[in-house]
């Protein structure tokens, strides 16, 4: 019998929230190469069938589950169901967010508590629900949450997405902790700067295209599906002793001076 490739996710389902475009896209677009049954989600149904059509025609594995993660009690019904009709989701990539650049000036804190419900509070209701079904299954797992490298950064004008990721990274390591003993891994993927959809101004800005040559190890942008290969790494057995991490793929930002 041939040995199983390193990265295969073959028998696998992941479900990767905020999918329909973008990072998120493109992590799902790597699962499923790898083998992975996957499934996106997001709050526009239309718009994630357009995504899911994409893919399906690309030959891969691929099904729609639309839903917004901040609606506590449509996440319930909708991971109620998925889980009643295609069985456990053993692979999460909580890859929902939100971007608001602005500073102390104008942000309140009623802005804040929106925006760490999106990107922590979210997280952790989806981890919940599928760590405790994997738990009754007596199944392993992998949770992937999808941080930045402004959670170890500071930038005047930009309060409440680095408070918010900065959470995102201290749940990860709080439900590694939870999780280990029921052999579900947690880690956070921490992207730098991306030329998605979201950065398609700042990405043709050549101030920013020269703050990036002289911030960055790699001088450049990443290409969004750059980011597909830690997503299948941390999805897949070779990483099956990797927990609590937050990896940065950032082209050497947080580590250039």
């Amino acid at each position: 019998m041939a040995p199983t490739p390193p990265f295969a996710l073959a028998g696998h389902t992941a479900l990767l929230t905020g999918s329909a475009r973008g990072l998120g896209l493109e992590m799902a677009r790597g699962l499923a190469t790898a083998g992975a049954r996957v499934i996106l989600n997001g709050r526009d149904p239309g718009r994630l069938g357009q995504a899911a059509q994409l893919l399906r025609d690309e030959g891969l594995a691929v099904d729609a589950c639309p839903f917004d993660v901040t609606d506590a009690t449509a996440a319930a019904a909708a991971l109620a169901s998925l889980f009643e009709a295609s069985g456990p989701v053993d692979i999460l990539v909580n890859n929902v967010g939100q971007r608001d650049r602005r500073g102390l000036d104008v942000m309140t804190a009623d802005d804040l508590t929106r925006m760490v419900d999106t990107h922590v509070i979210s997280a952790y209701r989806i981890s919940r629900f599928v760590a405790q079904d994997l738990i009754r299954r007596s199944l392993p797992g992998r949770i992937i949450n999808v941080s930045s490298v402004l959670s170890q950064l500071g930038r005047s004008g930009d309060v409440a997405y680095p408070v918010a990721k900065a959470g995102l990274d201290g749940l990860t390591r709080a439900l590694a902790a939870e999780l280990g003993p029921h052999a579900i891994t947690v880690n956070a993927i921490a992207p730098g700067s991306f030329a998605t959809e979201t950065n398609a101004a700042l990405a043709s800005d050549p101030v920013w295209q020269e703050r990036l040559r002289m911030r960055t190890a790699l001088g450049r942008w990443g290409r969004p599906e750059e980011i597909a290969g830690v997503a299948v790494f941390l999805a897949s057995d070779s990483a099956s002793y990797v927990t609590a991490q937050v990896i940065a793929v950032d082209g050497g930002m947080t580590a250039t001076f």
